[in-house]
């Protein structure tokens, strides 16, 4: 089992426990995905961050900026500024559970980066 958290996110996954292996969650809340699930999510917000990498150079310092991305199952938005930003999060299958996230700035810079972490020690 790995587990890690941090103020206002917390993430796990623990393959013993089945078909829902990986609990994200902020600091009320949490849900449980299935290790497809939790791959489609990390590309989604992996790609909102690089998007936000992309521009961050072109931004001013007060302009603010929201991207949202729509990928099958999963939709995300990051919005924040240059410096930070939060992030949302909704899934939605065709059949079964739906689940809405949010965390706010630092914790979805925080959260992304403990994903990123885990997904590498997967690999």
């Amino acid at each position: 089992m790995i587990q890690q958290e941090g103020a206002g996110w917390r993430l796990s996954r623990d393959p013993s426990r089945g078909h829902y292996c990986v609990l994200v969650g902020a600091e009320c809340w949490a849900f449980e995905l299935t290790e497809p699930e939790w791959r489609d999510l990390v590309d989604l917000v992996v790609t909102l961050e690089q998007q936000h990498q992309g521009l961050v150079d072109q931004l001013m310092p007060e302009e603010a900026i929201e991207l949202e991305l729509d990928r099958g199952m999963w939709w995300g938005c990051l919005s924040g500024d240059r410096d930070q930003w939060g992030l949302r999060i909704l899934l939605t299958p065709l059949e079964g559970r739906a689940a809405e996230g949010e965390w706010p700035a630092p914790a979805a810079m925080a959260l992304v980066a403990a994903m990123r972490t885990l997904w590498d020690s997967q690999q």
